[in-house]
Parts: C-alpha cells; structure tokens; sequence
C-alpha cells in the first residue's frame, strides 16, 4: 500500500469550516483562491481530503483538529518493532534479545535513517527503537518525521545513544520519543520498557475496537 492509500475521507466546504471554526463563504473562498486544495464532484460541489486540509492548517499554524488527526492515523502492526542503529553487532544482539524475551514479536532493522524511515512507512511497526547518532537522517530529525506524519502510524519511540551530550535525552523527549535509554544499554529495562509500551498500544487498540 502507497503512503497516500489512506487518502479516503473527504469534506464539504460547510464541514471544513465547522472544523476550522469559519463561515462556510470563508472556507469557500480558501478553495476558490487556490489556498486549500478541492475537487469538484458530479453535483458541482466542492470535496476536500483530509490529508490536503491537514496540509493547509498546518502551512498557517492553525490547529489540527483531533478528529483530522484519528482519519489519517494508520493502524500500525502491533506485533512487530523495528531497531535502528548502524551498530550493526547490537543492533543484532537487541534484536535477538527482543525476539526471545517477549513472545510472538517480529523485529526488523535498519541501519541509517533513510532506511528506517522506508521501512517504517511500508510496515508500520508498533515500537522504533532509534539510535540518535544515525548516517543519513539522524534520529532526532526521524523522530520528528514520525510524530509529525501520521501515515506513519504513530508507533512509541525508544531513543537510545551513546553520544555524551547532556541535553540528548530532553531534545529527544521533545521531539516525542516516549523513552530513553544511553549506552551501554540496560536490556532488562529496555526490554521491560519495550513490553510496556506494546501492552499499552494492545490495550489501546481494544478501547478503540470496543
């Protein structure tokens, strides 16, 4: 499936601008001007997606709501993680680690940014852990693409580094990771960590299915 296979949900012109807290002529006149993207259906009137009206509030810094947020959140692979580290000996023995302590979890990797972020397009993982020290695009800039696109799924973020900058763990925690860890790592933390966050998403999931 495409990045923009989730491009579904549309709105008239009256529910844009009950969204955005408009007149309906003021949302109107965003389309007309070319402002905020639409399409015309057979009936003549204007249909606009989700995603193109997400695009166009956060273009200005208005606010999103969180209803345009829960349409374009994809659902993520809860039985599966993804490590990211160019360490490629520990990238392998965490990966081991997690496969054997915590039942029925997949785990794939990657090895720089570039990849990570495909992979984590195309699979949609429920939990990343993300080294910050990355070839490519680093894991801070990564953290931020995944909070900040929804496509990606918003699965929890376990940033671990090994670089001894003092403010690392507050900059990743406000690009939205959901933990930290430096190294060298404790697994056992990690681990219990990792199945922490893993419960939280299934439990989650069973609110939202209920």
């Amino acid at each position: 499936m495409g990045k923009f296979s989730n491009k579904v949900r549309t709105f008239s012109a009256l529910e844009v601008a009950k969204l955005c807290g408009v007149v309906n002529q003021t949302a109107i006149n965003w389309i007309r001007s070319g402002y905020l993207k639409a399409f015309n259906t057979p009936g003549g009137q204007y249909r606009v997606y989700a995603e193109d009206l997400v695009s166009f509030l956060k273009e200005r810094d208005m606010r999103v709501p969180d209803e345009l947020k829960d349409d374009l959140t994809m659902p993520v692979d809860s039985g599966l993680a993804i490590i990211v580290d160019d360490d490629k000996d520990l990238n392998t023995i965490l990966k081991r680690l997690l496969e054997r302590r915590i039942d029925d979890l997949r785990v794939a990797q990657a090895y720089d940014g570039f990849e990570a972020g495909r992979i984590i397009a195309e699979r949609r993982p429920a939990i990343v852990i993300l080294d910050l020290n990355l070839p490519g695009v680093d894991g801070l800039s990564l953290c931020k693409k995944i909070r900040s696109d929804e496509s990606f799924g918003q699965p929890a973020v376990i940033a671990i580094t090994g670089i001894g900058e003092e403010d690392a763990q507050p900059r990743m925690m406000e690009a939205g990771a959901d933990a930290f860890f430096s190294k060298p790592l404790n697994f056992d933390a990690l681990i219990a960590k990792t199945k922490e966050l893993m419960e939280a998403r299934k439990d989650l999931e069973k609110k939202d299915g209920n």
